[in-house]
């Protein structure tokens, strides 16, 4: 708050539970000045232990909005994503639901989470989204392809998480980088030690135009970012305050039409290896 973020992104499942107690711990004082926003659509164990698959029956998701609310400390959910795509529920009926949560005044905004264009346009219909949260960076471009024309058509905003690649365009992490036994990264195939020596061209190129540009690799990946449309805001996560102070020096950067040129240049001819996602993982997303 103190260095203007005003933007806050939780879900029930982080924790499970706990973040979203943290964060309306911390934010109580300036509730009025903050936007929260946080997500619905797995079901969670009884002691939070595990998750038991997906869940986005319009009950669950009246229950889960009244926990969150309460775990929040709020009495209303700025943004209410589903966190997945659950194949076992229309998602007419999903947005049907939030869309009685918003007309009860428990929510104000809905947005879907690594959806494909043809379920935006179908949850579009029922109830308007007002974002959607994916994966976007110059480590993962496949949004340009449609996604973001299917956003830009229907005026939907769009949340990238994971814009440093999951800290691989940090430049802190090589093919030698050891994880620690419970990183998810380990299961990641984009992450195995030839994959990451592969992908390192990117990280290169980063730190070419940082030198150039008195910036780190950090900041000009969320400056790309920033500038590919002005509805963009990504959420750079974080668990250190200088690693903080440095994402935010991303929004003040402004790259030059060269600079844009040339990074898209020379992304384009980079073919990087290895899926985002574990294959039991992978058939969530896009959907």
């Amino acid at each position: 708050m103190d260095q203007g973020v005003t933007f806050f992104d939780t879900a029930e499942i982080y924790g499970p539970w706990k973040n979203e107690e943290l964060v309306g711990e911390a934010l109580a004082p300036f509730r009025k000045s903050v936007k929260i926003a946080t997500k619905f659509g797995f079901k969670i164990g009884p002691s939070g232990e595990r998750l038991e698959g997906l869940d986005s029956r319009p009950a669950h998701i009246k229950e889960v909005a009244d926990a969150s609310l309460q775990r929040l400390k709020t009495d209303v959910i700025d943004l209410f994503y589903q966190h997945r795509v659950d194949p076992d529920v229309p998602i007419e009926e999903v947005a049907g639901a939030v869309k009685e949560l918003i007309a009860a005044g428990k929510v104000r905004h809905f947005g879907l989470s690594e959806a494909g264009a043809k379920t935006i346009r179908r949850a579009h219909a029922v109830q308007p989204i007002t974002a959607l949260q994916s994966e976007y960076s110059l480590f993962w471009r496949r949004p340009e392809q449609e996604i973001i024309p299917t956003l830009e058509e229907l005026g939907i905003g769009f949340v990238p998480f994971s814009p440093l690649g999951k800290g691989f365009l940090t430049g802190k992490i090589d093919e030698n980088t050891k994880f620690d036994a419970t990183d998810f990264r380990n299961v990641v195939p984009r992450f195995t030690p030839e994959a990451r020596k592969a992908n390192q061209v990117v990280v290169d190129l980063l730190t070419r135009i940082a030198a150039r540009v008195n910036a780190t690799p950090v900041q000009v990946a969320l400056a790309w970012l920033l500038a590919q449309k002005p509805w963009i805001v990504p959420i750079p996560g974080t668990t250190k305050l200088p690693r903080l102070t440095e994402n935010l020096g991303g929004a003040t950067l402004v790259l030059s039409p060269t600079d844009l040129r040339e990074i898209v240049s020379a992304s384009d001819q980079m073919k990087l290896t290895g899926d985002r996602y574990p294959a039991h993982q992978q058939k969530l997303a896009g959907k």
